[in-house]
């Protein structure tokens, strides 16, 4: 990936966030009847070159697109321009008094200061309308695997039901269900669900266990042992004299059609297994093997009442590789292996038993596994280590605890649907929604920050920016879409800060010169903005320094490799 890749994904999400912000002021400004003598997006000269330049002069203003797209400004009559001390007042021939941006009352000049920061928080709103006009993909609340002895399984909720309300709150996604039920401790859901057309009702137990937020830190939530993604037909014959062992069948083997009819997940297995209790026998097609090398075997096996009583279960966790010196290799896993239970808790899903082991700090869980129709428990203390970032993104990994193994088989995807609201009245209250659900995400990874909980070495400055719009517009437009809205709530709320050089320390001396009724002297406001730009050169130092850091490797391979 070249310069060029980060500055296509960059420079366009940059150049609108900042060309919103500064619209904000503008239009604000001029409604006020403030004289703006200069917009420009971008710093430095227009770009162009001799009499061709991104340029322009329209009742009054002047308009300049810069060859520096990291900021921009807009000046106005009267305005000192921020950290630019002892500057000249401005002299325009034909400006009237009244134009002078000082001339204002102190309501429209917090007026024109907030307008920025607010257009920041608007455009996502604008943004999630626009998505939900063309149509916004959502999982559907359409529940895909229930694991074994969970409370969902025990109060009869199967995998297809859809749950169409919770507690009496109706659901639009899987989301929505996933939250609720997290969000709830040592209670009771009720769910109503459609069921092949027949509207129920269940009652089902909420249990407390530890899980993981969305700063990675260690939590209780709410579980009842359902997932939205499918369980696939990888099989696990956990004991030896079962029908299905005697009959040849391993754990790992994928079952791909039962009496020639294909099966794509577990629930699919099982009804195409059930239907053949009218005989006594059924012929099944199975992938043995890990790709590359698999080979297809056929076996005709007895029917018995389900797949339970034939001895097969889903191979929820069933391990494929195991990564030398980790606590699994040391605690004698392989290949194959089919881990059923954690501290004696059935496990009916990798992600549960992922969660699990995240989340256990490294004290010793008791995993119980079957290997060759035989059962044992061996104690495992997981170790801390660092995986990629999510976007894969370099000198941004995160410290998870793991035991070091890979699982056999990917979960298949859930029921999706799309969400299209061509609507306003319908439109604005849920793009406002999904806005407020962003900022109170940044507000609480601020808070996290604040108090310490996350380390400030996850700042970020724009090689990181940049890294993370590559990586998103790489992942599809609606994950470059959500980078930029994040982006942008995060200048909207940064810019309201009471920090002198940002917008909401400039409100904070507006408020100041209205209650005493007289502009602050020059040198109070001087010393105020050299504070402010202080604190914003060291937050930028503190920025630049962990994209450097992240990056150091490659700087010194680079300059081993000019021969410096």
């Amino acid at each position: 990936m070249t310069f060029l890749d980060y500055l296509f994904a960059v420079i366009p999400m940059l150049g609108i966030l900042i060309f919103v912000h500064e619209l904000g002021h503008f239009l604000v400004a001029k409604w006020c009847g403030v004289r703006v003598l200069k917009f420009s997006l971008g710093f430095g000269a227009p770009i162009g070159f001799g009499n061709m330049r991104m340029r322009w002069e329209r009742g009054g203003t002047e308009y300049v697109i810069a060859w520096f797209p990291l900021g921009g400004f807009v000046k106005m009559l009267g305005e000192q321009m921020q950290g630019v001390q002892g500057e000249e007042p401005d002299y325009v021939p034909d400006a009237r008094p009244d134009e002078y941006l000082n001339a204002k009352s102190t309501w429209q000049k917090l007026a024109i200061t907030f307008a920025g920061p607010l257009m920041n928080l608007l455009l996502p709103v604008i943004a999630f309308m626009g998505v939900l006009a063309a149509g916004l993909p959502q999982l559907s609340p359409v529940v895909g695997m229930v694991e074994t002895h969970s409370p969902a399984e025990e109060a009869g909720l199967r995998a297809g039901d859809k749950i169409l309300a919770i507690n009496g709150e109706a659901v639009s996604s899987w989301d929505v269900v996933d939250q609720a039920i997290r969000g709830q401790g040592d209670a009771t859901l009720m769910l109503d669900i459609e069921r092949a057309g027949e509207a129920l009702s269940l009652s089902v137990p909420v249990e407390t266990r530890s899980g993981m937020d969305e700063f990675g830190g260690v939590i209780e939530v709410g579980w009842i042992g359902v997932g939205h993604r499918r369980l696939p037909t990888l099989i696990g014959v956990p004991e030896a004299s079962s029908p299905a062992a005697l009959a040849g069948l391993l754990s790992g083997d994928r079952i791909q059609a039962v009496a020639g009819s294909e099966v794509e997940d577990w629930e699919a297995l099982a009804q195409a297994y059930g239907e053949q209790l009218a005989g006594s026998q059924v012929a099944l097609t199975i992938e043995r093997g890990t790709p590359p090398e698999t080979e297809t075997v056929e076996l005709t096996v007895p029917v018995e009442t389900d797949l339970a009583a034939f001895g097969l279960i889903p191979a929820a966790v069933l391990v494929r590789s195991v990564v030398e010196d980790m606590p699994a290799d040391t605690a004698g896993f392989e290949p194959g292996d089919l881990i059923l239970a954690v501290d004696g808790d059935p496990i009916g899903s990798f992600a549960t038993f992922a969660e699990l082991v995240r989340t256990s700090g490294g004290r010793s869980l008791d995993i119980t596994y079957a290997r060759a129709g035989e059962t044992s428990t061996v104690a495992v203390a997981p170790r801390e280590r660092k995986v990629p970032h999510p976007l894969e993104i370099r000198g941004m990994e995160q410290k998870v605890y793991q035991i070091g193994i890979a699982h056999g088989f990917p979960t298949l995807q859930g029921a999706t649907h799309i969400e299209k609201i061509l609507n306003p009245l319908v439109s604005i209250p849920k793009a406002t929604e999904m806005t407020i659900e962003r900022a109170g995400l940044f507000l609480r990874s601020l808070g996290k920050l604040v108090s310490g909980d996350v380390g400030l070495e996850n700042v970020s400055g724009p090689i990181g920016i940049a890294e993370v719009a590559r990586k998103s517009l790489d992942m599809g437009w609606h994950y470059y879409l959500n980078t930029m809205i994040f982006i942008s709530i995060n200048l909207g709320f940064l810019n309201l800060l009471p920090i002198p050089i940002l917008d909401g320390g400039q409100a904070l001396i507006i408020i100041v010169e209205g209650i005493k009724r007289s502009p602050i002297s020059l040198r109070s406001r001087e010393i105020v903005q050299q504070i402010g730009l202080t604190f914003i050169l060291m937050l930028m130092g503190l920025a630049f320094w962990n994209d450097l850091s992240r990056h150091w490797g490659v700087f010194v391979e680079w300059l081993r490799g000019t021969g410096l």
